[in-house]
């Protein structure tokens, strides 16, 4: 199978795409990454939608996007457009379309792009289960090819372009037939647009495929691109996103994880980062992602090239491959995982590590100038010094790494501590202490721990000798890093390593980061250790606190802190380690019919002790069931002040007033026996 989805794994270079005009301002082609918002204020008030387009462009967005959900909004668009103009403002405008060809096609008479989804576009979404003959397929094909020809010639003659947008909770019943909820699906129906275009020569294309799950929304953007290759299509500039990502923390993470996972690989022309937040709090977040790569090219080290096909093992091809080298001295290497479809990589268990275990949290304690009990907080275990105990947290991490100064008092039940080796062997190789050993220290014949040992290693170390040493070491975790500029991919490449030599010892992740700001740590982790996780490679992470300057202990409580919360929080977004409430909430646009942002909060006070729930929340039924795909339970506005509650995508109960809602909501989670009253996790004030 053709695996190839980018220009390459392990050189930095950007997919050359076609340059599609948007306005003054194109996007693909060698322009740079474009980033675009859009609008919430309701599409009719032309002064309130004006007033939001220019912060927008203030805050660094280059593409504003206005719903346009019947003709009056489509038509109130030139109005919208007039004014802009008028304060000097020309930022390109695109029109947002689902159910309604008849305001796409009066919409792409006046801005500069139209946005449609294929899924809901002239085709049907009832969730209904219908048994397609292939003629009957054609036959419904051909209708919905029929209503959005018109379209395509109305956007060639007014030098319109078009973002054909998929969504995986909005794909059509006729899709879902064929091909499931799968990201084959979501591109088979981008493509059956697509198509048209061509036969109508119409290339001002530009495509996308979003999810709220990234793992499905990576995979679907990587095949979307094998296919546009294999098809001898044009290749057509990508807009990126994750859809419904959330608020604060989260949905930053969950974004960078998608987003950046893509990115570094050289895909992706423009990105929006969906944030139940103010629209102009989403263009500084995609500008940071985005920069991260000005300069990557000329940063990054070189790494070790793989070739894009698979050899059977044994084969004459095969042992010539074997015989390359590179300038290092590295093997070059076929690419054993399938970047279209999640596996994990098959490992060794080592006491909780790899195996079946999910993925765990190691924290770097190790520059703590001193250590109490009540420290432990900043690494999610709680002490009650009134009950003279810890509570279990779901954010509590599995490894505390403290180097050269083991912690001197006994640790809550579950959490394991990891000393350097040299401590190790100074304090009597202790059996609750794991020893983490140099690469060094490794290749000498030295005393272990009996169950679990943990090595640094990095792609260069993997040499013949050491692969043999960890493939027949069965107490061997590696801690694997890198100091390249172009992290992600060196150590995917040192993955590639260990599974073709058959090395099966799990791996923690290690990146470190100096000091950035929060938000720029939180970006950049997710990027690196999220998209290796997507990949299906990663038994844990540890952030490491190495490059961070001196600081007092208070600020090293508050950095150890949010590295942990980090932690925890890229392995949720990565779909490997559920240990919190998940919130799949839209970014709120002039659809939708309750106040987003403090309904999200709301929720999340009443629900965000439900370890593993995932609620989706959504403004309108065009954001509803579908875009819901895979949540537990969802809260969607249906009229004003009146909510529609859903288990899955059935709607349980139609027309809740806003103010019983999230009551009702609680109420449908106890009759599933999900609901949980939360616990107190503070200590009680002793009067």
């Amino acid at each position: 199978m053709n695996k190839t989805y980018c220009p390459s794994l392990t050189e930095y270079k950007r997919r050359l795409s076609r340059e599609v005009k948007i306005g003054d301002l194109p996007m693909g082609g060698l322009n740079p990454i474009r980033v675009q918002s859009m609008t919430t204020v309701d599409t009719m008030d032309t002064l309130g939608s004006v007033e939001q387009t220019l912060r927008m462009v203030e805050a660094g967005c280059e593409y504003v996007r206005i719903t346009a959900p019947s003709v009056k909004e489509a038509q109130n668009l030139l109005e919208i457009k007039k004014e802009l103009r008028k304060r000097g403002c020309t930022v390109p405008l695109i029109a947002d379309i689902h159910f309604t060809p008849n305001a796409a096609e009066l919409a792409a008479r006046i801005v500069e792009k139209v946005r449609v989804n294929p899924g809901n576009y002239a085709d049907k979404k009832k969730f209904d289960v219908i048994e397609y003959t292939d003629s009957s397929y054609a036959a419904e094909v051909e209708r919905i090819r029929e209503r959005f020809r018109p379209l395509v010639q109305i956007c060639k003659q007014y030098g319109t372009a078009m973002r054909i947008g998929t969504n995986h909770g909005s794909l059509s019943d006729r899709i879902l037939s064929r091909y499931g909820d799968t990201p084959l699906g979501m591109v088979e129906s981008a493509l059956e647009f697509l198509r048209l275009c061509e036969e109508e020569n119409y290339y001002d294309v530009v495509l996308s495929m979003k999810a709220s799950n990234t793992q499905v929304m990576v995979q679907a953007y990587r095949l979307l691109v094998q296919k546009l290759d294999e098809e001898g299509l044009q290749p057509y500039p990508l807009h990126l996103g994750v859809t419904e990502a959330g608020e604060a923390e989260d949905g930053r993470i969950k974004s960078a994880v998608g987003i950046g996972t893509l990115l570094e690989d050289g895909l992706g022309d423009t990105v929006r980062v969906s944030l139940t937040e103010a629209p102009e709090a989403e263009a500084p977040v995609a500008r940071a992602l985005i920069d991260r790569y000005t300069h990557r090219a000329q940063e990054a080290k070189p790494i070790p090239s793989v070739v894009s096909y698979q050899l059977s093992v044994g084969s004459k091809e095969a042992s010539q491959q074997n015989d390359l080298t590179t300038d290092n001295q590295q093997l070059t290497t076929t690419i054993p995982i399938d970047p279209f479809q999640y596996h994990r990589r098959v490992t060794r268990e080592v006491l909780n590590l790899g195996g079946q275990n999910v993925p765990r949290v190691m924290a770097d304690l190790s520059r703590l100038p001193s250590l109490e009990y009540a420290d432990l907080r900043a690494v999610g275990h709680l002490y009650s010094a009134f009950l003279d105990k810890f509570q279990m947290n779901d954010l509590g991490a599995d490894y505390v790494y403290s180097g050269q100064r083991p912690i001197p008092f006994m640790l809550p039940n579950g959490l394991k501590e990891v000393v350097d080796y040299t401590a190790w062997l100074d304090a009597g190789q202790r059996p609750d202490h794991y020893p983490v050993l140099t690469q060094t220290e490794y290749a000498a014949a030295g005393a272990r721990h009996p169950e679990l040992n943990f090595v640094f290693q990095n792609l260069s170390s993997l040499t013949p000798a050491t692969l043999a040493q960890l493939r027949d070491d069965a107490t061997a975790v590696i801690i694997l890093y890198t100091d390249n500029a172009h992290a992600m991919p060196e150590i995917r490449r040192a993955f590639f390593e260990l599974l073709n030599h058959e090395v099966p010892n799990p791996v923690i992740i290690n990146r470190q980061y100096p000091a950035l700001t929060p938000e720029q740590t939180q970006l950049y982790a997710a990027t690196d250790v999220g998209g290796l996780l997507l990949d299906g490679l990663g038994d844990g992470v540890v952030l490491s606190t190495e490059l961070l300057p001196e600081r007092s202990k208070e600020e090293w409580l508050t950095a150890l802190d949010q590295l942990n919360q980090l932690g925890f929080g890229i392995l949720q977004a990565a779909r490997t380690r559920m240990s919190k409430t998940e919130y799949i909430s839209c970014p709120s646009c002039g659809r939708t019919l309750f106040d987003l942002q403090e309904t999200t909060a709301m929720i999340r006070k009443r629900t965000d002790h439900l370890k593993g729930v995932k609620i989706g929340i959504m403004g309108c039924i065009v954001n509803g069931p579908g875009e819901m795909a895979d949540a537990d339970y969802g809260y969607v506005g249906v009229g004003k002040g009146k909510i529609a509650l859903y288990r899955g995508q059935e709607v349980i109960k139609k027309s809740v007033p806003e103010e019983r809602a999230v009551d009702e909501l609680i109420e449908l989670m106890r009759e599933d026996g999900r609901w949980l009253e939360p616990v107190l996790l503070e200590e009680p004030v002793v009067g």
